[in-house]
């Protein structure tokens, strides 16, 4: 791969700048021979947070702080397109086509309200730009590295720009806008930034089963992303058709995993949607998160709910009491032991040996109260499971 180093100033940089308010990008600069954002690039990201990171753009300009290199990637018919620097470009393009203001004496300019010095500072001020030449290859694992904008990239945004080509041109679309109507139902679901490739990359992992990179890589030039959209909206339109009711907890759940787990098997919409409520709201139930899961898997694994368990004190109150009780009948203190033949019979455990247990069962609607609290051995409560 070769380099050379060029020099440009803001105004030829920003001439013909064009921001697509829709897709959220810069697209085109240097009087249309630069593309600001390929299709390997991240989204614009310097506008969030009240546009800090924009303002402090210009700010860094005015005050003639450098900004920092700039890559290019110059190709076969000699155009441009930016390897490092899109949000930096970006930054001032907004500034200069009046997109938002920065403080002056105390007082919000858009650039075309600034004093023509400063206006003039601004479009003069050069920036160093290295253009690169080489193979697709060594341009994306560059691009991989050098990263200097500050934002590091993260593994989806990585991966956009290893497998980019039609495919994630079409899935960046619908999955990375966050103009895109659909994407406050989806926030319900899933977790995270549209902008940060979050909302791609858990369709990504739902259709692929966990293994994005590889699905990525087989449909990298795919001209649609049907079967992309299709699962996306029928995992999502699965947990709908089972819990009729919405709760916090549910977003960020690995729906695509329970998906290909639990589709298959019927569901009472209402009835599962009952049961839900119920234990959203049992005091006993630690792990609301987890109250999705074990009704789809038939309510068969309370781990998944870290259910409360008996205190301390409640616990030596029941030992004291079933201890004294198997003296006096000259049995186990471990009620299951006593009803065996075997040496246990009678043995009297400490303790430190013993655990806490529901008589009846907390998924058979026992309480975690004292009056349904009995002490087994350790190989008894082990045994006995959720029975």
């Amino acid at each position: 791969m070769e380099t050379f180093l060029k020099q440009y100033t803001v105004a030829e940089l920003c001439d013909g700048f064009v921001y697509n308010e829709l897709e959220e990008k810069g697209l085109y600069g240097l009087s249309g021979r630069l593309t600001i954002q390929p299709e390997y690039q991240r989204n614009y990201l310097y506008a969030e947070d009240n546009g800090k990171k924009e303002v402090a753009v210009i700010d860094s300009v005015l005050k003639q702080y450098p900004l920092g290199l700039l890559y290019f990637n110059k190709l076969q018919d000699g155009r441009l397109e930016v390897l490092d620097g899109q949000q930096r470009i970006t930054s001032l393009g907004r500034f200069l086509t009046d997109k938002f203001s920065v403080m002056s004496n105390e007082l919000p300019y858009r650039f075309h309200a600034l004093p023509k010095d400063l206006q003039t500072v601004i479009e003069n001020t050069p920036l160093l730009v290295y253009e690169c030449e080489g193979t697709e290859s060594e341009i994306k694992q560059w691009f991989q590295t050098i990263n200097i904008a500050g934002i590091p990239l993260n593994e989806q945004e990585e991966l956009n720009a290893v497998y980019s080509g039609p495919f994630v041109t079409k899935a960046r679309e619908v999955f990375s806008n966050s103009r895109n109507a659909n994407v406050q139902k989806w926030s319900a679901y899933v977790r995270g930034s549209v902008k940060r490739q979050d909302f791609l990359n858990t369709a990504l992992d739902w259709v692929s089963h966990g293994q994005v990179e590889e699905y990525m890589q087989s449909h990298r030039r795919d001209a649609n992303i049907d079967e992309l959209k299709f699962h996306f909206e029928n995992v999502i339109a699965w947990v709908e058709s089972i819990f009729s009711d919405y709760y916090s907890e549910m977003c960020g759940l690995k729906w695509g995993q329970l998906y290909d787990e639990f589709h298959e098997h019927p569901y009472n919409q209402k009835e599962m949607t009952r049961k839900a409520a119920e234990l959203m709201d049992d005091p006993c139930v630690k792990n609301r998160k987890g109250v999705f899961e074990y009704l789809l898997g038939g309510e068969q694994d309370t781990r998944l709910l870290d259910v409360r368990v008996f205190d301390e004190a409640t616990k030596r109150r029941v030992y004291k009491r079933q201890t004294e009780e198997a003296r006096r009948r000259g049995v186990s203190n471990c009620p299951l032991c006593a009803m065996g033949h075997e040496a246990r019979r009678t043995k009297l455990w400490g303790e430190k040996e013993m655990d806490a247990d529901h008589v009846e069962a907390w998924s058979h609607g026992g309480s975690t109260s004292e009056d349904n609290c009995q002490l087994l051995c350790l190989t008894h409560n082990r045994a006995k499971g959720n029975r």
